[in-house]
């Protein structure tokens, strides 16, 4: 498509569910979908942006602002939606884009230039659609521009060439957010309407003084800057939303709707390394995992392991290709500097030792050993590596070359600046680093990654945000290995789960057009990882597993609307349900004869008994969640599961005391007789003892309550309903009760 062919607007397919509007594609996002994204991928990419840019604001609103949260995977994408996204919103009237890129320059740099590059700002041959600024400072000049750039688009007599859409880009820091906000409030933004792309939104933008009723410095002029916008839409970028999703559903970072992104084919995750190709990824031994215990006087076996694999894959990818593109082995020792310069002396140390016996005469020994060691991760690589290897003696003659074209560097900022990284100049890289790679930065054709460095305190979407060795590189996995110190690779095992758990809850919230904060924040999180840092969190929330127990409320008095709809849900139920009489013992009281009904189908019972159960107390609705969260899990393993239902004490309604909180004193019967030990059960074993091993079970109870034990009855017919979930179920779990959220 040329700049001068007449503009063609077409529709996206479909409206999503939850749209306000339908945005159209145009010349702007066509030309971006034609030069930058792969064909096979066009009308998905297009379809998502239209539903995330139609879901917020509307371009011809007087004002108004909505809140949204996009979710990928890491390393799958994110950049290209919203670069979708904002030549979307150019072609539907937006006056200007804001991306808030990355708290650390080198993360704006890097954010920039490909925004330049693939928006085209700098093709001389395209009509100027963009006017660009980076970390703009409060100048006259500038608003003045930008008073110019708005005017046209308020001028109906503007042709579309002439009309500019303004694109910021601008750190995620304090100060310079601070000056932008500044020069908004010059220009005047009145009828403008704008979108802001806050790029890794789960970090530095949220709140982290909330618990202690203040605002951090970002977040505040963050807020600060929407305030000058009257018409906006803000758009959450991230690959971990735990923590956007638990903050306060009041706060203005508090996301309204949702979009999943879906990755290319191309595309390989925690699933591609932690459940399909184990092979894949090694675990460091402790004894070559650096701590204060454990000071590491010279490079680990591991290390010289990873650095061999990784070379002799630099052979075959120049062997193979040519010298283009990159391969990139990443050290991420520790958050520590003085551990990246231990292991960068040793990196370079081993290499240029390497470097010199690999030109030694060929009957040297010392450079037989070499060649046999690399001969070994020759070996290795091509259990993986599909379509087949070059021979080792066809890649032996290439080594030389390979370590002449790998460079090793140091990334981090102990001397004041991260170093940028040239990729164009070399095709092997050896990256030494820690934070600086934490998170956003790209490391291009990743496929070796030594990480000793353990998961600290164990949040869930650090820890994440850590696989950099994520990407679009299905066309060389056989190359990649990823070597974890033991608790961080159980921590990425354990999250894939839970990453996979959360994504479908938020594709179902937004398949049904639902709003975020009708979302009860639950979801399937392993013990060993918090879901997100504390200080930015306002409500707490609790965790749990069920094995081998019980799950009853506490709570079982309840106003008498909630009361009457349970008794419905209880009386439908029986009614559809055969059951039949419990054998026992002949002198079992009325309390201890029940009935049964066996083989139900779990998932109908859930739909039909469970879930419609409406429950008082907050922290019971919180366990309940979580139960439910284990049983679906269930039956996505196994969706023919079947469970027991007991109606306990049909013929006679139980009598149990309640405190002053209406929570019961003490639901479940014992054994009869109790005494003598021996004897214990005898006649009857106790409601506890009530069910059938390994598998669901359902118990009825009908109560009448009262205060205290010997007093009136203050209620009658209360249903109550206990769930016994086996061990095979056990699944631990995260779940936050918001205010103004029904239980």
């Amino acid at each position: 498509m040329t700049d001068d062919a007449p503009l063609i607007v077409q529709p996206v397919a479909g409206t999503a569910p939850g749209a306000r509007w339908q945005p159209a594609v145009g010349r702007e996002t066509q030309d971006f979908l034609d030069h930058v994204v792969p064909a096979e991928s066009r009308d998905d990419i297009a379809g998502a942006a239209a539903s995330i840019l139609g879901r917020g604001i509307t371009p011809a609103d007087a004002n108004g602002y909505e809140t949204g949260l996009v979710v990928g995977y890491v390393q799958s994408g994110k950049t290209m939606s919203f670069e979708t996204v904002a030549a979307l919103a150019r072609d539907n009237g937006f006056q200007m884009v804001i991306i808030v890129a990355g708290s650390s320059n080198p993360l704006l740099e890097q954010s920039t230039g490909r925004v330049r590059r693939d928006l085209r700002l700098d093709d001389p041959d395209r009509v100027r659609g963009w006017m660009h600024f980076q970390n703009p400072e409060h100048e006259d000049s500038t608003a003045q521009t930008m008073r110019d750039v708005f005017e046209a688009w308020r001028d109906p007599g503007t042709p579309d060439d002439y009309k500019m859409t303004v694109l910021m880009t601008v750190l995620k820091h304090y100060q310079r957010l601070g000056n932008l906000t500044a020069l908004l409030r010059a220009v005047g933004m009145e009828n403008v309407p704008v979108l802001i792309i806050d790029d890794e939104a789960d970090q530095a933008s949220l709140n982290t003084e909330v618990a202690q009723g203040d605002e951090s410095s970002t977040y505040a002029r963050l807020m600060e800057m929407r305030g000058t916008l009257p018409l906006h839409s803000y758009l959450q970028y991230t690959a971990t939303p735990q923590a956007p999703l638990l903050v306060s559903i009041v706060d203005s970072l508090s996301p309204n709707f949702v979009e999943v992104l879906t990755p290319g084919e191309a595309y390989v995750g925690g699933r591609d390394f932690f459940a399909d190709n184990r092979a894949l990824v090694r675990t460091i031994p402790t004894g070559e995992v650096p701590t204060n215990a454990n000071p590491l006087t010279e490079p680990p076996d591991t290390l010289l392991e990873a650095l061999r694999i990784f070379m002799v894959g630099v052979a075959a990818g120049l062997r193979q290709g040519g010298n283009r593109g990159n391969r990139s082995m990443l050290v991420h020792p520790s958050h520590l500097t003085a551990q990246h310069r231990e292991y960068y002396n040793w990196v370079r140390d081993i290499f240029e030792e390497w470097k010199r016996i690999l030109g030694l005469p060929e009957n040297d020994p010392d450079k037989q050993e070499l060649l046999d060691e690399l001969r070994g991760a020759y070996d290795d690589l091509a259990e993986t590596v599909q379509g087949g290897l070059p021979t080792f003696d066809e890649l032996a003659t290439t080594l030389r070359f390979a370590f002449r074209s790998t460079r090793i560097l140091e990334v981090n900022a102990s001397g004041g600046k991260t170093p940028p990284v040239d990729w164009r100049s070399v095709y092997g890289w050896i990256l030494v680093g820690g934070q600086a790679m934490d998170r956003g930065f790209t490391v291009e054709g990743l496929t070796v990654t030594y990480m000793p460095r353990g998961i600290g305190v164990g949040n869930a979407d650090t820890v994440q945000q850590r696989a950099r060795f994520f990407g679009y590189k299905r066309g060389y996995l056989g190359f990649c290995r990823v070597y974890l110190e033991q608790g961080t690779h159980r921590a990425f095992q354990r999250y894939v789960e839970h990453e996979e758990d959360m994504r479908t809850q938020l594709e179902q919230i937004r398949d049904s057009g639902r709003s975020l904060n009708d979302w009860k924040r639950a979801f399937v999180l392993d013990n060993a990882l918090r879901p997100c840092r504390h200080n930015v969190l306002e409500f707490d929330y609790i965790r749990g597993r069920f094995s081998d127990s019980w799950v009853s409320p506490r709570v079982v008095l309840a106003a008498d609307e909630v009361v009457r709809a349970n008794r419905q849900t209880v009386a439908d139920f029986i009614a559809d349900t055969d059951f039949e009489e419990v054998d026992g013992h002949p002198n079992r009281t009325d309390e201890q004869r029940h009935e049964i009904a066996s083989g139900l189908s779990l998932r109908a019972v859930m739909e039909q008994l469970l879930v419609p159960m409406r429950i008082t107390s907050s922290r019971d609705s919180q366990q309940i969640t979580g139960l439910l969260l284990q049983l679906s899990r269930a039956l996505e393993q196994n969706p023919d599961e079947v469970c027991t239902v007991y109606r306990m004490s049909p013929g006679t309604r139980r009598r149990r005391s309640v405190d002053e909180n209406g929570a019961v004193v003490n639901l479940y019967q014992g054994a009869n007789p109790q005494w003598p030990r021996e004897r214990r059960g005898e006649i009857y074993p106790g409601d506890r003892d009530m069910r059938v091993d390994g598998q669901v079970n359902i118990q009825i109870h009908t109560l009448d309550l009262r205060r205290e034990q010997t007093g009136p009855i203050i209620a009658e017919n209360i249903p109550v309903l206990v769930v016994w979930v086996p061990a095979r179920m056990e699944a631990a779990w995260v779940n936050q009760d918001q205010p103004g959220q029904n239980l």
